[in-house]
């Protein structure tokens, strides 16, 4: 078996190149690869690249996540999050291949507290969001066998994140103030890979599962929450923190005014792909705090 990882430098795209490997020969490209183009604002030689390897699994972990610049370059957002993976779509189709695709939380408008179920209504606040559906609604339209993974708070010990930037925080202040009214659960990219592979072993085997599905680690937090939980295992390591911890303070999402709006409820059920693939799916703490080991042996 053929597979095509695009974004293999992003936090998901390079757990990919992991799971993936076992599964067959993978190529592994990104925005700045020689030999092939991975650069998705180039979606006619995307579609070239796609031709000349002719894959059996196209993964496309390649996305543009900047959520507060994305506002004001729309049409860049578009190309890359909504026009190439509707390119890779046709091209799929074309060859009878499967297209692992990558979507968001943010597709929602984050009403409500229910966790939101693949058949419930979209209305994206951003236009992050928005391309996102975009991209979704191209794949499915092409008619090409396919699995969309809408995930949310997706973090890696690989590169910036949220836990690194707490941490930071925390050592050089003394009072921290942390959104409360969001809503979610932190997914490793790790566990991201892992579930993908398994699902691409057992769709290749049954073509009926195509479709979309959410993927996230089990359970909820607010980043207020989430932050204190890391603080408080940074504690007990024995890292030396500047703030108390009675000095993390709940503020909601209007204390911190941003360009893109995020939806505040990000609960997604993920109860149809762990019935379908027969997947257990972990609490959140546990991929955090195994992330947050890895983080404070790298020093980094």
């Amino acid at each position: 078996m053929k597979i095509l990882l695009f974004g293999k430098g992003g936090q998901v795209g390079w757990e990919l190149q992991r799971s993936l490997a076992p599964l067959g020969e993978l190529i592994a490209l990104d925005f700045d690869s020689r030999q092939q183009c991975g650069d998705f604002t180039r979606p006619d030689d995307i579609a070239h690249t796609v031709r000349a390897i002719a894959p059996d699994v196209i993964v496309n972990a390649a996305a543009y996540t900047a959520v507060d610049k994305a506002e004001s370059e729309p049409e860049l957002v578009r190309t890359i999050n909504a026009l190439a993976p509707g390119i890779l779509a046709r091209e799929a189709r074309k060859l009878g291949s499967w297209l692992i695709h990558y979507s968001t939380d943010y597709v929602f408008d984050g009403g409500g507290s229910k966790p939101w179920v693949e058949t419930d209504p979209t209305g994206p606040l951003s236009v992050y969001g928005s391309t996102k559906l975009e991209g979704e609604e191209a794949i499915r339209a092409s008619g090409c066998r396919h699995l969309i993974f809408r995930t949310s708070w997706v973090y890696a010990s690989r590169g910036g994140n949220f836990v690194r930037t707490m941490l930071r925080l925390a050592q050089e202040r003394d009072r921290l103030t942390v959104i409360d009214d969001q809503i979610g659960a932190p997914t490793g990219a790790d566990l991201l890979a892992d579930v993908t592979a398994h699902a691409i072993r057992t769709a290749l085997q049954q073509p009926e599962l195509s479709g979309l599905y959410h993927l996230v680690a089990r359970g909820e937090t607010s980043w207020h929450g989430y932050a204190c939980y890391v603080l408080n295992l940074a504690r007990q390591a024995g890292i030396e923190l500047k703030v108390a911890e009675e000095s993390v303070i709940p503020v909601p999402t209007s204390a911190f005014p941003l360009p893109a709006r995020r939806p505040l409820n990000s609960r997604l059920d993920a109860s149809k792909l762990q019935t379908t693939f027969d997947v257990h799916l972990p609490q959140w703490q546990a991929g955090v705090a195994r992330m947050l080991e890895e983080v404070m042996v790298s020093g980094k």
